[in-house]
């Protein structure tokens, strides 16, 4: 059984990526200039002193999570170092938190690889490619989160569309003579949502510092939101999603709203605190932010806005919480441009403690990753870092936090490393 917690007024979110119109130029370079966020500028919500823990245990150490960034670290210092290449078209990396130091790389297409000791394994860990249907470029096998008992009960969740393009999300077990390979036929259905079109499906899933696990569900695809999925609590579509996977029968909650395709949510090990990218419609890219213990029922404004800018007049007496953080398809105010936000992780590692608490994402057209962090309790900094040159479709974190990316292009892991 999960934490106990209230439920009430909870909603969902969805995290979604609109690849299909992206390209893969090499981006020009672009000064490393910083943009301060004051939060009297959007509408966040605020976590109390009280709500961010003293201390907590990473890798075995217990150390005081950095929650305030002064100056980004100079980026020139640092590189992506090629880990692993041969992957098809990986959208999302995640490790089992077992111990056991592997990492877990979904890939479109259907598989689930492993690579362990920085050597990809040659046998997929699964293989759903005979269940899914990925025809369109933001369809097939999205996401996975592993259960937070997996060591025990051997449990994970994938994030899926189906033949006939519908979401599913499932929960598979891993063999018990095997632990480099699950059984196919283990799969139990937790959920299935019907999707009009094939694009803004979402994908992402997580455990939350709760216990439940959270599904990102985009807004059902077209453009701008034709069935106002995003604002219509009758609608599953873009929300994010929690669902208790300990009690059979037990339906899914919506617990945020107002998202159009967040391409990846993640909360940080250390705080709880949870980061969402949501991919925007013509002009603007944004980073949402819900601090540890804040409410369900937040409402992130789509399709009446794009970032803070107007997309369609909006209705009075809604509360509507804006990004700590945007850019724009053109780019300016020192940050580069791009036209779809891949959402990433905060750096907890403890080879590259400068980067302490800093949340990496990146521009899946561009190429560019930045970085955002807390200058003080009241202002956000977002700054671009690395001027990749790959297709960045999806970050994550090894069990000792260290940090990752994926190349969708390429089919390559690469790992961020002090020159």
């Amino acid at each position: 059984m999960r934490p106990s917690r209230s439920r009430t007024g909870a909603l969902a979110l969805a995290l979604g990526l609109l690849l299909a119109a992206c390209g893969t130029a090499t981006p020009a370079p672009i000064p490393a200039t910083m943009t301060s966020v004051p939060a009297t500028d959007v509408l966040v919500p605020e976590a109390a002193a009280s709500e961010v823990p003293a201390v907590v245990t990473t890798a075995g150490a217990t150390t005081t999570p950095q929650i305030y960034l002064a100056a980004f670290p100079d980026p020139g210092g640092y590189a992506w170092e090629p880990v692993v290449s041969g992957l098809e078209q990986p959208v999302d990396i995640q490790n089992a938190g077992d111990g056991s130091g592997r990492l877990f790389v979904v890939e479109r297409t259907g598989h689930i690889h492993i690579i362990r000791d920085n050597v990809l394994v040659s046998d997929p860990f699964l293989d759903l490619r005979d269940r899914i249907t990925n025809d369109g470029l933001e369809q097939g096998l999205l996401g996975l989160a592993f259960d937070p008992d997996y060591a025990l009960s051997g449990f994970f969740y994938v994030n899926y569309t189906d033949r006939r393009g519908n979401t599913v999300v499932a929960r598979f077990q891993v063999l018990a003579d095997d632990p480099d390979r699950a059984d196919p036929y283990s799969e139990t259905r937790l959920l299935s949502i019907e999707q009009p079109y094939a694009n803004h499906n979402g994908g992402g899933l997580a455990f939350g510092p709760d216990g439940y696990l959270y599904i990102g569900l985009g807004d059902g695809g077209s453009a701008g939101d034709p069935f106002g999925n995003g604002q219509d609590p009758n609608s599953l579509l873009g929300k994010l999603l929690r669902i208790d996977v300990d009690t059979p029968g037990t339906g899914p909650e919506i617990w945020a709203v107002g998202l159009r395709n967040p391409w990846r949510f993640s909360f940080d090990p250390a705080t709880g605190d949870l980061y969402i990218a949501d991919v925007g419609q013509s002009n603007w890219e944004e980073i949402n932010f819900i601090p540890a213990g804040g409410p369900g029922g937040l409402n992130f404004g789509w399709n009446y806005w794009e970032g803070q800018h107007v997309y369609n007049p909006a209705p009075g007496g809604v509360d509507f919480v804006f990004p700590v953080a945007e850019y724009a398809h053109a780019g300016g105010n020192g940050l580069p441009g791009g036209c779809s936000v891949t959402g990433g992780v905060v750096y907890r590692g403890a080879q590259l403690p400068e980067w302490g608490g800093v949340y990496f994402f990146g521009d899946y057209c561009s190429g560019w990753v930045l970085g955002l962090a807390r200058a003080d309790a009241r202002t956000w900094q977002v700054q671009p870092l690395f001027a990749t040159g790959v297709t960045v479709t999806s970050f994550g974190a090894d069990e000792t936090g260290e940090l990752y990316l994926s190349d969708f292009g390429s089919g390559r892991l690469l790992h961020l490393v002090q020159r």
